[in-house]
Formats: C-alpha cells, structure tokens, sequence
C-alpha cells in the first residue's frame, strides 16, 4: 500500500468536503485581521505541531501566536503530555498567560476532540465571545467526552473544519495492523488551506495582508520587521 497516494486521495475528499467550513472561517479569521486582532493556535501533544506550524512561518501569515502549555507539549514527557491533556487543572497556572482579546480568533486543534484541556480552552474562548474554529476528526464523534460537561470540543466551535482522520490515525491497513499515522498531514494541510483563503480573500478587498517572507531571502528583514513591530505587544517573537 502506498502512503503518499492514499494521503492525495484523502486530501482531495476533504477538499470537496470542507470548502464551505473553509470559507465560512476565513471570514472569522478576515473580520479579527481588519481590526487589529491575532490568530491563537492551541494544540497539545502532536496536535501543538500544528500550532507551531503556523508561528513565524514563512510565506505565512504574521499574525499567529501559538499557545504553549509545558506540561501538554512532548518534549516534556509523551506519557505525560497524554495524560495532562485530560486533566483541565494542567491549564490554571498558565490561562493567564494565554491572553484572549476582543478581535482575537481562537484555532482548537485536537483529533479526537474528546480530551477535557482542549475542550475547556474552547469553552473558556466562547464564553469570552471569542470566535473558536476547531481542526478535528468528526469520525471519533462516537467517542466519549472527557471534559466535566459531557461536551465534546464540537460543541464549542463556530466553525469546525473536519480533518477525516480515520480512528486510531493509521490511514493503512494491513490485516490487523493500522499505520501510516495522518493527522498532522492533514490538520497542517487545513490549516494553511485556510490561511491562503483568508490571504487571497484580503488581497481582493484591497487589506494589507501580512506576510512573513522567508529569512533567508536577502529583501526580507524590512517587510519581517514591520510585522513584527506590528504585533509585537500581542505575540513574542523571541
């Protein structure tokens, strides 16, 4: 079985799938650009390098801050990372730090949808009047919430943008194996989908549109610095 032909044949489905939810929060993520707010990514365990994916990228957009929590990202433990995502009192010490503010979008990235830390950061944006768009698999929709409520992450987002990763991640099958994990492939592909119709959205009604250029094309430190300086006292470009 071939990984790279099964993953082309999924992204085309989901391109026929999610162009309305697509296009539906390009609009959200338009409205918070024209006045002046940013774009939060917050993901945990595999799903913060998709959050990552979008920070300072080049050819992206400049106006994205992920969120990092320490004990949900893996460097500091796979164990631990998965079992803290589970646990909504891993984000307390740190929800002051995340700092959601009017004009913001909130971007949920979680597969399964399921796990209580991200659900309750969704819960927290919307009651805030924070949009939320979520990056997930409708195909785990059967399973259980972990979240106090009973909720899955579904239920908190304006928008949700389906990702089709089949349970369990593996795109392959082979009697009773499953591999060829798929979500991030996916949830990174959406993600930038999303981003260049939002782009091209802003450059035909006449917005500036701000664009990170490579560092290591010579002509971009001026354009870099201006956005930069732009957002500066929103999102820490170290």
């Amino acid at each position: 079985m071939n990984y790279l032909q099964t993953v082309q044949q999924l992204l085309m489905q989901v391109n026929e799938q999610q162009q309305e939810s697509i296009e539906r929060a390009s609009k959200i993520l338009i409205e918070a650009i024209i006045h002046g707010g940013i774009i939060q990514l917050f993901g945990s365990g595999h799903s913060q390098l998709v959050a990552q994916e979008g920070f300072y990228r080049a050819s992206g957009l400049a106006c994205v801050k992920p969120i990092s929590i320490e004990p949900l990202m893996l460097h500091t433990g796979a164990l631990s990372s998965s079992r803290n995502e589970k646990d909504i009192s891993n984000i307390e010490d740190y929800w002051s730090q995340i700092d959601l503010q009017p004009h913001d979008v909130l971007i949920v990235i979680s597969t399964s949808g399921r796990n209580a830390v991200p659900i309750e950061i969704a819960h927290r944006a919307r009651q805030m009047q924070i949009p939320v768009i979520t990056l997930q698999s409708l195909c785990y929709i059967a399973e259980p919430s972990l979240h106090a409520s009973k909720k899955r992450l579904e239920h908190f987002a304006d928008v949700v943008i389906d990702t089709l990763v089949p349970v369990g991640d593996g795109l392959l099958n082979t009697g009773h194996l499953q591999y060829g994990p798929v979500s991030t492939v996916m949830a990174v592909s959406l993600l930038n989908q999303l981003f260049v119709t939002t782009i091209n959205q802003l450059q035909q009604q006449k917005q500036d549109v701000p664009i990170f250029k490579s560092a290591n094309v010579s002509s971009s430190s001026k354009s870099n610095d201006h956005w930069i300086e732009h957002y500066r006292q929103r999102i820490n470009f170290g």
